[in-house]
């Protein structure tokens, strides 16, 4: 029997594998079939009937959606049946729909206003008054319009599916049905956005965006998510030079088509409390007078009481440029990327990156999360992760006990637990032995920024050898970043040489009075009062925090969306993201700063563009020049050393939606996080 079945579309034949439906098929022919539930990452529904199509031999129409496809099926989507079967099921869609499309959100860009017209009727025969359906309140991010709702359940489905969040659903039947929250409360998913670009009407609408602008007045760009570090690819949407939305683009290989809240809501900030020229003591004045007091705070100051922090967002060129002005300008070793305190000294990226590609883990059949909670950390790692579970892979934690979506066995809360699974003499260590892709997945936050992080990877190094979880066809062992801009840095190897401080050090000597000056970079988050008593605090950054108000002097460049810039993410991979709007007023691109800076110092670094910045960088690492690719770098041996400690995990995330200082500047982002404080443990138990 032939695993290909021969269907005929509109008179074009083509053949579908066993088990395919006739939408797959007509989707295969690119023949439209319109319709509102059904969605190739959904499970079929079947419930909206606009698909219905003519089958030879059928006596009515079927819903092509959910109807498998035959041997020797001949279809006809244009014949007078299908029209008025579809024409019909569009009369009833609209009986209770309300007419307000002029101030809907979702028109110009609503499924059911497109078809209407193609497939609706200039008329309606019903004159009972339309039903109307209380709105919901589920928080600051999505505004509800229930009386549009018709029922398709992509939400509901996308809920309890992909989010594994199940607090959306439908209750009563019929005309009577509806759709929301059983209990009225603020959804507690961190995915819970995309439900607004699945609702094919007006229902669920972005709330923060409410009222601003119509689609056809945006300019899209295509950019970089820089919030977490799966580097999802999305479009920002812009009008006048203000970022109005931010939207999913589709990349199967990292987000296929969905996106953090985080990054969906977060563009407020981008618009807020800008910094938007270079201030000297608190007040504007000119980049030739700030170049001039910079240079005034370095003279004379020893280079072992200079420091310069990398910011949680920066990208590659960034990073690279503010290393070698560190570096070969300022002349001292004490640079750091790792903000949050990671002392591990990475030197090969196959040591902190994701070996195994994001889109490769639904194929894992055993995975170990060490200190690393994905749910908070890299949401569209989750969903991979939610997805090899669905197909059967067995999910171990070692650390806090959390609600990851999906089953998973929790070994301990203390890493004494990995000397067990290493000697093989734990039950789990059975089972990554039997495993024929399996994955260990270790948590730079909470688990290599202890002081046992050494002898930590000493433990995973064993493991690693002993159950062959590196070899010529997958390689399983993967480092967890929060951040892309520790990425950027250890990429370029922005981290202290010749016995330079480390970002903890750093901040213990600005403690103490013993550092003269200290440059921070980006969105870094610290106090001023924890580097108050540093004599001279240089700031470079987009956005007027507590730390540039007290800064000598405060330098503004450009945020991720006013920029041209390649950015790693969590495998290694490096994409692009284009410039969408123009910075404000007086601030300047980053490596241009440091150019100018430099030549104003008498050292200039040597690039004059961003091509000449990006060939440095690619003749480093060739692999950086491979943009979209995913490079496979080479493999080390793993090592460690030292002693573990009886102390336990920490949770790897305080806060989600406020988790770098670029969020905290968002009142959305805010708003989100005071929602989901009230839930225990702060979302992790936000599902049964």
């Amino acid at each position: 029997m032939s695993d290909l079945l021969k269907v005929t579309i509109n008179g074009q034949e083509t053949e579908v594998p066993r088990g395919s439906t006739i939408m797959d098929a007509a989707n295969q022919l690119n023949i439209e079939i319109p319709h509102f539930c059904y969605h190739p990452r959904l499970s079929i529904a079947g419930n909206c009937r606009m698909c219905l199509v003519e089958v030879e031999g059928a006596p009515k129409p079927v819903a092509s959606c959910s109807w498998p496809a035959a041997d020797g099926m001949i279809v006809n989507t244009q014949s007078e049946l299908t029209k008025e079967a579809q024409k019909g099921t569009m009369e009833l869609l609209l009986i209770n729909h309300p007419l307000d499309c002029p101030i809907c959100d979702q028109a110009g860009e609503c499924t059911l206003q497109d078809l209407s017209v193609s497939y609706g009727s200039d008329q309606t025969r019903f004159t009972e008054m339309k039903r109307a359906v209380e709105d919901k309140d589920i928080g600051s991010k999505i505004k509800t319009v229930m009386t549009r709702c018709i029922h398709c359940t992509r939400c509901v489905r996308f809920a309890t599916e992909i989010a594994g969040v199940e607090e959306f659903g439908a209750v009563f039947r019929g005309e009577n049905t509806k759709i929301g929250t059983y209990v009225e409360h603020a959804l507690q998913s961190e995915l819970a956005g995309n439900m607004i670009d699945l609702c094919p009407v007006g229902a669920l609408t972005n709330k923060p965006y409410a009222f601003t602008a119509r689609p056809w007045e945006l300019s899209r760009t295509n950019s970089i998510d820089v919030m977490h570090t799966e580097g999802a690819n999305i479009k920002i949407e812009s009008r006048f030079g203000k970022v109005m939305r931010v939207e999913p683009n589709v990349n199967d290989d990292i987000n296929e088509e969905w996106i953090a809240d985080t990054t969906r809501f977060m563009w407020d900030a981008l618009n807020t409390n800008r910094l938007d020229s270079p201030m000297v003591k608190g007040r504007s004045t000119s980049w030739p007078k700030a170049f001039d007091a910079v240079k005034k705070a370095l003279k004379g100051v020893k280079k072992e009481k200079i420091g310069g922090i990398l910011g949680k967002t920066q990208s590659l060129e960034d990073a690279y440029s503010f290393n070698a002005f560190m570096k070969d300008v300022v002349g001292t070793n004490n640079v750091d990327c790792r903000i949050e305190g990671s002392s591990l000294p990475f030197k090969k990226p196959a040591h902190f990156i994701m070996n195994t590609p994001i889109a490769k883990l639904e194929d894992a059949d055993a995975v170990l999360l060490i200190g690393c909670n994905p749910r908070l950390e890299a949401p569209l790692v989750n969903l991979r992760l939610r997805k090899a579970v669905n197909n059967g892979a067995e999910v171990a934690v070692i650390g806090m006990d959390e609600n990851l979506t999906y089953a998973s066995t929790h070994l301990g809360d203390t890493p004494e637990v990995l000397e067990e699974i290493a000697s093989g003499k734990h039950k789990f260590a059975k089972t990554l032995a039997k495993a024929k892709n399996p994955v260990i997945i270790v948590g730079e936050a909470a688990a290599l920024r202890r002081g046992d992080a050494t002898a930590i990877m000493k433990c995973v190094a064993d493991i690693v050898d002993a159950n062959n979880i590196v070899n010529d066809d997958w390689n399983g062992f993967n480092v967890l970043h929060q951040h892309v801009g520790a990425l950027s840095g250890l990429m370029v190897e922005c981290t202290p040489t010749d016995g330079g401080k480390d970002t903890q050090s750093m901040l213990k000597s600005a403690e103490a009075g013993d550092l003269d000056v200290l440059f921070v970079y980006g969105d870094v988050d610290l106090s001023a009062d924890a580097i108050k008593k540093t004599k001279n605090i240089i700031y470079i950054g987009t956005h007027k925090t507590e730390v540039a108000k007290t800064a000598a002097v405060a330098m503004p460049v450009a945020a991720f969306s006013e920029k041209t810039a390649l950015w790693i993410n969590a495998e290694g991979r490096t994409q692009e993201g284009l410039q969408a709007v123009a910075l404000p007023l007086n601030a300047k691109e980053d490596w241009k700063v440091f150019r100018a800076l430099s030549g104003e110092m008498g050292k200039a670094l040597p690039f004059d563009t961003r091509d000449q910045l990006r060939e440095r960088i690619f003749s480093t690492t060739p692999a950086y020049s491979k943009i979209g690719e995913n490079p496979q770098y080479k493999w080390f041996k793993l090592s460690g050393s030292g002693k573990l400690t009886k102390k336990k995990f920490t949770q790897p995330v305080a806060a989600f939606y406020l988790n770098n200082a670029l969020l905290q500047e968002s009142a959305t982002m805010h708003a989100c996080q005071t929602e989901t404080a009230g839930t225990k443990n702060n979302l992790l138990r936000a599902s049964a």
